[in-house]
């Protein structure tokens, strides 16, 4: 190794840096970017992540497809309904209910797309479609991820610090841990890191 001075330092060996081709650098391909999914929970935290989605959209030329799952109850939970109001009218409520809700959030994720479009009109997007569905949130996101063929999942990150993410988990890092994906998480600024 060569000191400042340029004398050599004794008992240090100088090591010429690896070249590109033997890091694999030179056979390195840009990955295309043409399916975006945008997992959402309308949060603010989300809204701001949409921004991400779109860039990246228009940037690439991508579509995206809005994802928001509806967590189902806890079987603790679903036991405490249907012993308080029983099982049938439980079943009942949930199936008028579900399907309006659904609805109802289609609308929202609509309206919210158009917002943005308003917003941002030199950004141009296209989205694909909006799924609404029910089940475990970090489950259907990475399921959909994969069996939609998706390049890359955005979402939101809620940014509860440490004690946040052991106590209450937190979906978007198990998405990251859990997916084979390329996953973009955005915290919203301002927000301190822990």
């Amino acid at each position: 190794m060569l000191t400042p001075a340029g004398n050599r330092t004794p008992g240090w060996r100088f090591y010429p840096a690896k070249k590109k081709e033997s890091m694999g650098l030179d056979k390195m391909k840009i990955p295309p970017i043409k399916k975006i999914l945008y997992s959402t929970d309308l949060s603010e935290n989300a809204r701001y992540a949409f921004s991400y989605a779109v860039s990246l959209a228009h940037q690439y030329d991508a579509r995206i497809t809005i994802l928001h799952v509806l967590e189902e109850l806890s079987p603790t939970a679903l036991w405490m309904v249907g012993d308080i109001i029983g099982e049938k009218r439980w079943s009942t409520l949930k199936s008028e209910k579900e399907d309006s809700v659904i609805a109802a959030l289609h609308s929202r994720l609509q309206a919210f797309c158009e917002e943005v479009a308003e917003d941002v009109p030199s950004c141009p997007f296209a989205v694909e479609k909006t799924i609404v569905e029910t089940g475990h949130p970090v489950d259907r996101i990475i399921e959909l991820a994969e069996t939609g063929d998706f390049d890359v999942i955005v979402m939101g990150c809620r940014g509860l610090g440490m004690l946040g993410d052991v106590m209450l988990g937190s979906t978007s890092r198990r998405v990251l841990r859990r997916c084979g994906k390329p996953v973009l998480i955005v915290r919203l600024p301002g927000i301190p890191q822990s």
